[in-house]
């Protein structure tokens, strides 16, 4: 029998995982995902998905957060 995984993600990590899966889409969709190379661009997918995380947090101010 397979072992079983079990994740209990927060909101934001879902929102980047959600983010990097259609990222990572795209390049397996453009062809740019070769066999073997998988993990590589699930790598790079999460990266670009932190990275417009991060952007997006320091462009936008949400209602928790202290106003200037």
């Amino acid at each position: 029998m397979a072992k079983q995984h079990y994740l209990s993600l927060q909101p934001s990590e879902l929102a980047v995982v959600h983010a990097a899966s259609t990222i990572y889409a795209a390049y397996i969709s453009s062809g740019r995902v070769n066999d073997g190379e998988e993990k590589t661009w699930m790598e790079k997918s999460i990266r670009e998905a932190i990275q417009i995380a991060k952007t997006a947090d320091a462009a936008i101010q949400s209602d928790g957060e202290a106003g200037i």
